[in-house]
């Protein structure tokens, strides 16, 4: 069995007794949890301030005198406000971060007995969030008998009651942060600006937002942040409705907006309300605006005015009073000069338009953001994978360079994030991970136009100057078709597909093995 190590803050009044024989019958939290003979605990850390100092020496040696067994150690952290949530819940993840804490040799206890409320949510949290790798511990005195040990038991984070908890600390931390950039500290001053105009008038109007920007540069996240920002301020009751319009083609467009009634063609075996009233008193997000045709550009904008649309095939029309959010990478003012979109709904929707630039245009915010998609990873997986210090820094020297193109912009960034993370199984991205990311974002950013300069990366230049150019074409296109294989036997078959029907027996993966090696280079190599 793996070591258990008990992380708890000291009770300064709970703990506190009167030295001599009495304090063994009272409860004491710290002493008590080190008297079970079903909870071994190898290792107690210790939090308290300075002031109590003496308390907690004197807790130490009741604890040695029970638990001998017990290493206790002992942790000095002293807070300003020990009710503000931001200090206390900082200086504690400043204390997560600074210990060696590996789940895989040790099993740990978060003791959230003891402390403030306000010590024990922000512990909850920081072990919900698996800054502290380990699962929550109760303790309380036994009821009916006088008993130091009292109780414990371990709290299952997963139950759904807890959740709540979180929640509520969320949505009330949001007040001090900048809500629609979910808590990313951006640094670049134009979009931070932007996101300020944006949260003024997402808070105090209701006319439609249009959000323009590239595939990937964050429109459908900003439009449910902006949701989540009047739900939160109880200025939308529905729900938030999001379509991509680019995936609704001839008459099925008009059912899935507007609905239809029973009957109103070949196969409508039931009344549909559509996505519109669907969105009634909440938010309907169109992405990709411009991809609608003109019938039902005309209809949209109708229904934006008067909140009123026909359904399919129905007589009577239909009421759905919702905010529209409407996203495109298109420019709206040249589909209208060039007849696909309608000047009287493009005129509609441009009273609030905002410009989303692309990651290269915010290389200074690829850092926070990196955080970020880190902190993602760790709430949709249950595991925190961070870098050490040498490999977040190659990687950012990379990402924020002139030579990281980012096309595909967050998501990009997101989908690099995850594939790190992936190949990091201990929690760990080092430089070898990034190393081999960052060639696997050239090669996917250059294409087959650049696979000569490719050869650099493989050789180093002074060995590429070493060869002819001749050589480094064929070179080329052999390290482009293996990569385009599947195996090394598969490559050699592509090479060799002439000269091999000539030879009474083939081994096409050794010859092609052999002539790497001629460069120095393996198969491995190439396609790592």
């Amino acid at each position: 069995m793996k070591p258990t190590t008990v992380i708890s803050f000291l009770g300064s009044t709970l703990d506190a007794s009167k030295f001599g024989p009495s304090r063994w019958m009272k409860w004491r939290p710290s002493v008590g949890l080190c008297m079970h003979e079903d909870l071994r605990v190898d290792r107690f850390i210790m939090i308290h301030g300075s002031a109590h100092r003496r308390l907690a020496e004197y807790v130490s040696e009741d604890i040695a005198s029970v638990s001998p067994e017990t290493l206790v150690e002992r942790h000095v952290i002293d807070f300003a406000d020990a009710w503000d949530f931001e200090e206390v819940y900082g200086r504690l993840l400043d204390f997560a971060r600074s210990q060696p804490l590996d789940p895989d040799v040790e099993d740990y206890l978060i003791h959230i007995t003891t402390g403030t409320h306000v010590a024990q949510i922000c512990l909850f949290l920081l072990t919900e969030a698996h800054y502290f790798p380990g699962r929550l511990l109760q303790t309380q005195p036994r009821r009916g008998a006088p008993n130091a040990a009292g109780t414990w038991s371990v709290i299952d984070l997963d139950l759904s009651r807890y959740d709540s908890i979180a929640t509520r600390f969320a949505s009330e931390s949001a007040e001090s942060t900048s809500f629609l950039k979910s808590g990313i500290e951006t640094r670049n001053a134009a979009f931070n600006a932007m996101i300020d105009e944006i949260e003024q008038v997402a808070s105090r109007t209701r006319a439609p937002i249009l959000l323009m920007g590239p595939t990937g540069a964050g429109k459908s996240q900003l439009a449910r942040r902006i949701f989540e920002l009047k739900k939160l301020k109880r200025q939308v009751s529905g729900s938030f409705v999001e379509v991509n319009c680019a995936t609704l083609r001839g008459d099925s467009a008009m059912s899935a907006l507007f609905g239809h009634k029973k009957g109103a063609f070949t196969g409508a075996a039931a009344d549909r309300p559509g996505l519109l009233r669907t969105a009634d008193g909440g938010m309907l997000f169109l992405d990709e605006i411009g991809e609608l045709g003109l019938d039902e550009q005309a209809m949209i904008l109708r229904a934006i005015e008067d909140k009123r649309f026909l359904p399919v095939g129905a007589d009577r029309e239909t009421e759905s009073d919702f905010q529209l959010i409407a996203g495109t990478n298109r420019d709206l003012a040249q589909c209208v000069a060039d007849g696909t979109f309608r000047d009287d709904l493009y005129a509609r929707l441009n009273l609030w338009t905002f410009a989303l630039p692309r990651l290269a245009q915010r290389r200074e915010d690829i850092a926070p953001n990196l955080d970020y998609e880190l902190d993602r990873h760790a709430e949709r997986e249950g595991e925190r994978v961070t870098f050490n210090k040498e490999a977040r820094e190659r990687y950012l020297a990379f990402a924020m360079s002139g030579e990281a193109q980012w096309p595909g912009n967050f998501r990009d960034l997101a989908a690099s994030v995850t594939r790190m993370a992936t190949f990091s199984p201990k929690g760990r991205i080092d430089s070898e991970v990034v190393d081999t990311e960052v060639a696997r974002l050239k090669r996917a950013w250059t294409g087959k136009q650049d696979s000569l300069d490719q050869l650099d990366g493989l050789l180093g230049k002074e060995a590429l100057a070493g060869i002819d150019p001749f050589d480094r074409v064929q070179l080329a296109f052999v390290v482009e078709t293996c990569r385009a294989s599947r195996s090394l036997s598969d490559a050699g078959r592509r090479l060799f597909a002439a000269s091999r029907t000539k030879r009474a027996s083939t081994n096409d993966a050794d010859r092609l093995r052999k002539y790497l090696a001629r460069f120095g280079i393996t198969w491995e190599l190439v396609t790592g």
